[in-house]
């Protein structure tokens, strides 16, 4: 999975108010961390499926009506292959019987702008696409594609989303997607019995990560395994260090382009990376060996070979869970995670999401919007596992698991007060295409993590470009 998007998070309150806020958001993902660490429309309606009047329905119940829809067909559009798309899938599938609706996923490709594009210039262009970045979304509304949400679908977010998942959706003050699926991005994954072997601990600063790398190397086990051949999850990388280290506010200016990428803060934040990038034997193959790896083997190869692993950690969001379950390792006990260490004087919280955007102005789309921002949807897809969902009505125990709930408890309980994946904030030209912008330009620090400086001017030059500024 991979998500990313366009404006801030925060709330409108006086400082001080977002100041004590933010602080309770951190202290719910240390402690977070701790509960890991130990378990580790309009029309006619479906008479049979009435939704109750406020409040969260218990599992298994019906929490939204949806129009019958029998006869249609519909295209949904995402990113998403294997284990993700196949969980979302069984969503559809509900979404088919409760509507008589037929409707079927379309695989969709990097840059997801591009390919929609494509099928709006052939005539064919999908109901309903889940947009990876806000920037796409934004992409979206200026091209004149997406469809302003209904008043059902309205109705459901207001009841089950907080004000920033909303705004998140939002272009110009009008409502255009529903984030159906989020992610905490700061997590990093680890093979217990790896950590055993080398006698190390969990870290809970970067100096102490760096420290466990080292030991862990030491034991013959490389410490990191690193994604590199999928540049999105390089960015991921440092919006947690850049956010830890030069704080909220300058993470906000430089997501908007209001601070240069020649700006001394990120100098500070690659140099950091560069501790653990530039490390040959820290990375599972070296760089090269990084650079080759895409990110389902990076999950896969951590989790297998017992105690002698690939590598002895993995860095990324919660749908790491989906690509441990492709192995024979057990969360909570072979697989165990904890929160990405702090750099600076604070742990980061990073966050992304997906949002499902209307591109038809049809009964059809409208509907299947309601029902991805209703509690009924998440509830089905949160029960497979892999799965992070914005929607505070969601039942903690429709999770499958301890550390999954845990991180979805910490979501919701930072409300607000996260950040969104900066590269999703990002226009697409920058931060969301393979082989360009941010993703190439951390690709080829990664191959060489002592060319800062000529990091920061290929970033400032292609995020110029994008942004227009």
């Amino acid at each position: 999975m991979r998500t990313h998007g366009s404006s801030r998070t925060t709330t409108d309150a006086p400082t001080g108010a977002r100041t004590r806020t933010r602080a309770r958001a951190w202290a719910a993902l240390i402690a977070t961390g701790a509960l890991l660490l130990a378990a580790c429309g309009d029309g006619d309606r479906d008479s049979d499926v009435p939704g109750p009047e406020g409040g969260s329905a218990m599992p298994g119940a019906a929490d939204v009506a949806l129009p019958r829809l029998a006869g249609e067909k519909l295209e949904v559009a995402a990113v998403w292959t294997g284990a993700e798309q196949a969980n979302f899938v069984k969503v559809l599938k509900e979404f088919e019987r409760r509507t008589g609706a037929t409707v079927t996923f379309v695989p969709a490709q990097d840059p997801i702008v591009t390919f929609l594009g494509s099928k709006i210039a052939g005539g064919a262009p999908p109901d309903v696409a889940l947009l990876p970045q806000v920037g796409a979304l934004v992409a979206a509304v200026k091209n004149k594609w997406a469809q302003p949400v209904g008043a059902d679908a309205q109705a459901q977010l207001d009841k089950n989303f907080s004000p920033g998942w909303k705004k998140l959706g939002a272009v110009d003050g009008t409502q255009y997607g529903v984030y159906y699926k989020a992610a905490n991005k700061s997590l990093i994954w680890y093979n217990a019995k790896a950590f055993e072997a080398a006698g190390v601990r969990p870290p809970a600063t970067w100096k102490e990560l760096l420290t466990a790398a080292d030991t862990l190397s030491a034991s013959g086990t490389p410490a990191v395994s690193v994604a590199g051949a999928d540049g999105w999850t390089l960015t991921d990388w440092f919006e947690n260090v850049y956010l830890s280290q030069a704080g909220p506010e300058k993470y906000d200016q430089l997501a908007k382009h209001e601070l240069k990428w020649t700006d001394d803060s990120v100098k500070q934040a690659l140099t950091s990376l560069a501790e653990l990038f530039g490390r040959k034997d820290f990375l599972a193959g070296g760089q090269s060996g990084a650079l080759a790896t895409e990110f389902p083997k990076s999950v896969t190869q951590t989790f297998t070979g017992g105690d002698r692993p690939a590598a002895a950690m993995v860095y990324e969001g919660d749908f790491v869970a989906v690509n441990i379950a492709q192995t024979d390792a057990k969360l909570g006990t072979d697989a165990k995670v904890f929160p990405f260490p702090a750099v600076g004087a604070k742990a980061p919280v990073v966050s992304g999401g997906d949002v499902a955007v209307a591109l038809k102005a049809s009964k059809g789309a409208q509907a299947l919007l309601t029902f991805l921002a209703s509690v009924d949807s998440a509830r089905i897809h949160a029960r497979e596992g892999g799965f992070l969902s914005p929607n505070k009505a969601l039942e903690p125990a429709a999770y499958p698991n301890d550390i999954q709930r845990g991180i979805a408890e910490a979501l919701i309980a930072a409300g607000d007060n996260f950040r969104f994946d900066m590269s999703d904030q990002a226009p697409a030209a920058f931060g969301g295409t393979p082989g360009a912008g941010e993703w190439k330009a951390l690709q080829d620090f990664l191959a060489n993590p002592a060319d800062i400086a000529g990091t920061q001017a290929r970033l400032e030059a292609d995020a110029a470009k994008a942004y227009g500024n």
